[in-house]
C-alpha cells in the first residue's frame, strides 16, 4: 500500500522504496502517538502522502540548486522523471498513454493530485479518502470533480499541441 501510493507520487521505484522505508520508520517511531481517531490504514496513508510531498519538495529544491550551479541544462533527460518512469504493472504498449496521464496528474495542485490518486489509482472509497485527507466527503467530491475537470483540460491541451 505504502510503496504503490508513493510510486504514484514520485514515479520512480528507488525513490518509492526509500519513501516506503521512511514511512515505516516514522510509523515505528510514532506508533505510541497514534490516537485511534481514525483507522491505522488512514493514519499510514496520511503519513505516506506527507512523506511523498516532503520528498518532492526536497527534490525540487535540489533541482533548483543544480540549475543555478549548472550552466548547460540543454539535455532534457536530466530532470525528466516521467519518461524514466518504470511502473512494474504497466504494459509496454500502454506506457506512452500512462506517461501522458501521470504528467497531467503531476500538474494538478497537491490536494487535487491526492484526491485523484486516492480515489482512482488507490481505489479508496470516498469516505476513506476523505478521512485520509482530513476533509468531509462532500468537500472531497467537489475537489475530485475540479481535479477531473482540470485533468481533462490539461490532457486536451496536450493532444491539441501534438496536432
Amino acid at each position: 500500500m505504502v510503496y504503490n501510493l508513493s510510486l504514484h507520487y514520485v514515479y520512480n521505484e528507488e525513490d518509492s522504496k526509500e519513501i516506503t522505508q521512511d514511512v515505516f520508520v516514522k510509523v515505528h517511531k510514532n506508533l505510541s502517538k497514534f490516537e485511534g481517531r481514525s483507522s491505522i490504514k488512514t493514519w499510514i496513508y496520511r503519513m505516506t502522502i506527507n512523506t511523498c510531498l516532503d520528498f518532492i519538495k526536497a527534490k525540487k529544491t535540489i533541482k533548483r540548486q543544480v540549475q543555478q550551479n549548472t550552466k548547460d541544462l540543454s539535455d532534457p533527460a536530466v530532470f525528466n522523471k516521467i519518461q524514466d518512469f518504470q511502473h512494474p504493472g504497466v504494459l509496454l504498449e500502454q506506457k506512452e498513454a500512462i506517461e501522458e496521464i501521470f504528467a497531467a496528474i503531476e500538474q494538478l495542485n497537491e490536494k487535487q493530485r491526492t484526491a485523484i490518486v486516492l480515489l482512482k489509482i488507490e481505489g479508496l472509497s470516498q469516505n476513506e479518502a476523505a478521512k485520509v485527507m482530513d476533509i468531509s466527503p462532500k468537500a472531497l467530491e467537489s475537489l475530485f470533480h475540479r481535479a477531473k475537470k482540470k485533468l481533462w483540460l490539461i490532457l486536451d491541451e496536450a493532444r491539441e499541441s501534438k496536432l
